[in-house]
């Protein structure tokens, strides 16, 4: 055998790695991260600033936000389920909890999203389409039906209604006799997004951080286990930003929050404790679990420097879905691949709470057959490969190190330029966030069309594909039998109640005191989603965005 030799990479890189890539120098400038970030052939310890990685339940929380993570606790499994009527909806709740799941995640159809009830216009033929309808707290009983709401945590994905839809589930917690500090959950609640990424914003900027502001406070005094706002990187990403801008505009749009809260007069510890997060899952390994690690050590960076003392501020919570942007249409089975590796991805950056798509979704909405699939890949990342029994396995490799490193650099710098720019809202309002997801989303779309990004089944290793797999579709009388049922609940109720409440929902929007109050009473009268939003609507306008392009 030779003599050992010992090389700096200097040495390597000029002896040997120099006269390798002679070889073939063509493919020397191929490597970046989805997100562009370039790849050296190789990261050592010079890459790495080994003193600021720290331990796992300690600040920064690099290594994840409890000492022993999942070998104390799995993440939760928490598949989104939401289609047709409110029986429809609770009949795959209850079979996916029949079947290992851990947590229940709510999509609501864009009728309710957008604050409308199905008897409107604008929802003609949106009814239960992606998801449930829920005109009022009735629809709400039955989607619940049997579900022991002191039994399970609720994540549900609505935005500008969340506070609507918050008091209803409340509503059908105390009619089961389950009292507020029982019931736990998320609403994702994140309003901001909706203006740059996704666009199911009802009122502007200011009245919706009101509304925000104020489930701050109600939670604080009444349901202290939920998450108050689900901050949301996951439809930035999906809009087309890079995993960076995924960082900094979800955490840009949180310090928002956060200040809005503190100019409402709440200390940051009485609310920040209840913040999470969510964020996309995309499919380059390494960069994806090095974002949630760098998005993890940022946050508690960006509290401390406000001022928050308790830990609980400090830490970065987040449920991560796998990426819907990377399914594909062609050969749909290959989606079972890509959401495994995503899912993987999130388990290794240490999520909280994990939703698996299912591989026929970029077609329709998930068939239960590949519902439960999707779900056994997540049981199958737990039960099979050893990656839950050590914190933050990845901690340590130079490559992760270099990229949670990079992302979080990048990031800071986007942080710092919203700053400039007075914060979030004005960001938005100016354009800039909508445009550097538009720029990123056109250079990736021109690398797939250009053959430099490979995306299998689309521009490589296309078939001829002859048969499509069977699809759910969702029944063409839910939008009829919704109405009947929206019809009979305005005929049987006492109206006298429900116009006190809706009155003054609207005196309280034109002066002050807490709007959740208000929404309460008239949750309580059976007034509905669009009753009530329209009352707001009446006093804050709906919100029309500015052209960006």
């Amino acid at each position: 055998m030779g003599a050992e030799r010992r090389h700096d990479r200097s040495t390597w890189q000029q002896e040997t790695l120099t006269p390798w890539l002679r070889r073939s120098p063509e493919r020397e400038a191929e490597f970046t991260t989805l997100s562009g970030i370039d790849l050296p052939v190789l990261a050592d310890q010079s890459d790495v600033d080994s003193a600021a990685l720290g331990y796992p339940g300690e600040y920064p929380y690099t290594r994840g936000i409890f000492p022993t993570m999942y070998r104390g606790r799995l993440w939760t499994m928490r598949q989104y389920a939401g289609f047709g009527s409110a029986e429809e909806t609770n009949g795959r709740f209850r079979f996916l909890l029949a079947q290992g799941q851990t947590g229940l995640s709510v999509a609501f159809d864009l009728p309710t999203q957008m604050g409308y009830d199905s008897d409107h216009p604008m929802a003609r033929g949106e009814v239960g389409k992606v998801g449930v309808a829920i005109d009022s707290v009735e629809d709400m009983r039955r989607l619940f039906a049997g579900i022991p709401l002191g039994e399970v945590t609720t994540s549900m994905t609505i935005n500008a209604p969340a506070a609507i839809l918050l008091l209803m589930y409340e509503a059908v917690g105390l009619g089961q006799g389950v009292s507020g500090d029982r019931l736990g959950g998320t609403i994702q609640n994140d309003v901001l997004k909706e203006y740059t990424a996704r666009g199911t914003y009802i009122l502007p900027p200011a009245a919706s951080l009101r509304l925000v502001t104020d489930t701050f406070r109600y939670c604080s005094e009444h349901l202290p286990r939920f998450h108050t706002i689900s901050i949301s990187g996951y439809h930035i990403r999906e809009a087309g930003s890079t995993a960076p801008q995924e960082v900094a505009f979800t955490l840009a749009n949180a310090l928002a929050y956060v200040e809005a809260a503190q100019a409402a007069g709440l200390a940051i510890d009485s609310f920040a404790p209840r913040l999470s997060f969510f964020f996309n899952a995309q499919s380059d390994l390494f960069e994806e679990a090095a974002k949630f690690r760098a998005a993890r050590r940022l946050w508690a960076r960006l509290m401390a420097a406000r001022g928050a003392k308790d830990p609980r501020s400090l830490q970065l919570r987040f449920h991560a879905q796998t990426a819907g942007s990377a399914l594909t249409a062609q050969q749909p089975e290959v989606n079972l691949s890509r959401v495994t590796l995503q899912a993987l991805a999130a388990v290794l950056g240490g999520a909280q709470s994990l939703h698996t798509n299912a591989y026929d979704e970029a077609l329709a909405l998930p068939t239960e057959h590949s519902a439960l699939l999707a779900l056994r890949s997540q049981q199958v990342i737990a039960c099979e490969t050893g990656v839950a029994d050590v914190v933050d396995p990845l901690g340590g490799s130079y490559h992760v190190e270099r990229l949670t490193d990079l992302i979080e650099q990048e990031a800071q710098a986007l942080i710092d330029e919203i700053e400039a720019m007075g914060g979030a809202v004005a960001a938005i309002e100016g354009g800039f966030i909508q445009r550097k997801i538009q720029d990123a989303a056109y250079r990736y779309q021109q690398q797939v069309e250009r053959g430099e990004r490979k995306v299998v089944g689309v521009n490589a290793f296309q078939v001829e594909e002859r048969e499509r797999p069977s699809l759910l579709r969702v029944g063409g009388d839910v939008e009829a039998r919704q109405l009947e049922r929206l019809q009979e609940l305005q005929a049987v109720r006492d109206d006298a109640p429900v116009a006190r409440s809706l009155d003054r929902l609207e005196a309280m929007a034109r002066g002050q005191g807490n709007l959740l109050e208000a929404l309460r009473d008239a949750v309580a009268a059976r007034a509905t989603l669009g009753e009530m939003v329209d009352r707001l609507v009446a006093v804050y306008g709906r919100y029309r965005p500015k052209q960006t392009i």
